[in-house]
């Protein structure tokens, strides 16, 4: 996606901002609409409810799974999901035209490239049995069908649901910097982004840790390899795709499965911590 400056509205109509929220970008006519599962007969009363578009189901105790469909009755689709989908989901996002001008090509079109890039970017596990019924789509109608995906993303990740924003900005590899984790014997590499500290796929971890762990710290790790985000190989624990932790204790402690601060055992190259690059820059602004 493109970077340059964006100016975003969101919108509550109830005033709730854990109710249905819409996002708008102000030079578009495409809408995002976030639907709570309880709220899904509110929102079939609405005249968005009645157009055709596409939408993504989060939630549950998977917070990691989506899935992705299109209707041309959005607001029938979703009561068909909220009476009787056994799936787990708790939010909905439905996308429309402010015009009402998308087709059945378009979000069928839409649909398919969605479950594509999704799981292509990786940050959640599609759901979808199949990866859509991608039409033949003329040069033109591909086109706008691209841009309002490039603008639904930019939607999608402002209300907090980045599907479709990569974990690490691969055009800007020789730039960003690694920190790499050894404690331990451990052999991990990462990346500091705004989100947190991503691990990067084929790092490794610790097994069965030297020093002393903890439970805690242990279960958390497991529930990592129980949805394949880790896998055992003999004594050592591989990361099998770039993992994103808020914070760098919580990496360093997956790695390592002991009590660790992060900010001082990820380290560069040269062995200049995380800490030394961002919080003693912090420190000594905040000095002067």
């Amino acid at each position: 996606m493109s970077q340059r400056y964006r100016t975003i509205q969101i919108y509550l109509p109830n005033g709730d901002p854990t109710g249905i929220r819409i996002a708008e970008l102000t030079t578009s006519i495409i809408r995002v609409i976030e639907i709570p599962r309880n709220l899904v007969s509110q929102f079939s009363k609405t005249d968005e409810a009645n157009q055709v578009g596409f939408y993504f189901l989060f939630g549950g105790d998977k917070h990691n799974e989506v899935y992705i469909g299109q209707s041309g009755n959005l607001g029938s689709r979703l009561t068909q999901h909220s009476k009787n989908d056994d799936r787990d989901w708790e939010r909905a996002l439905a996308v429309v035209s402010l015009t009402n001008n998308l087709t059945q090509t378009h979000v069928l079109y839409l649909e398919s490239i969605s479950i594509e890039r999704a799981k292509s970017c990786d940050r959640y596990t599609v759901i979808n049995g199949n990866g859509g019924q991608r039409p033949h789509t003329p040069i033109p109608l591909r086109d706008d069908c691209d841009e309002i995906h490039e603008i639904a993303s930019l939607l999608m990740a402002t209300l907090g649901y980045p599907v479709f924003e990569p974990l690490v900005d691969d055009s800007k590899a020789e730039e960003r910097e690694i920190f790499y984790c050894t404690r331990s014997g451990a052999d991990a590499k990462a990346v500091y982004t705004n989100e947190g500290l991503v691990v990067l796929k084929g790092s490794r971890g610790l097994l069965n840790p030297t020093g002393k762990s903890r439970p805690d710290l242990i279960k958390a790790r497991d529930r990592l390899i129980e949805r394949g985000v880790i896998e055992v190989q003999g004594e050592t624990t591989v990361f099998t795709k770039d993992w994103l932790f808020s914070t760098p204790s919580g990496a360093s402690n997956a790695v390592a499965v002991m009590p660790s601060n992060g900010w001082r055992e990820w380290k560069t190259f040269k062995g200049v911590t995380l800490d030394e690059i961002y919080r003693a820059e912090i420190n000594q602004k905040a000095d002067h």
